[in-house]
């Protein structure tokens, strides 16, 4: 996968968690990071802050995969 792959991926989605990420591309979570921090650094995707819950009690969600990343609209 290459950069435009995950521009035209967070376009169509807007908003998606890195969980929905990892799955879509079948990568480790911590390379989509480093893919995810340079289009951070550019301007053209921010990180959203973590709510406390996802609004169940089952506490199966895996905090590292929780994280939220939404493309800025040119």
């Amino acid at each position: 996968m290459i950069l435009s792959d995950l521009r035209d991926y967070l376009k169509e989605q807007h908003r998606v968690a890195l969980a929905d990420i990892v799955i879509h591309f079948n990568m480790d979570a911590d390379a989509l990071r480093g893919m995810l921090n340079k289009w951070i650094s550019k301007g053209k995707v921010r990180k959203l802050p973590l709510t406390a819950s996802c609004g169940t009690s089952c506490c199966q969600c895996d905090t590292a995969l929780t994280e939220i990343y939404e493309w800025v609209d040119e």
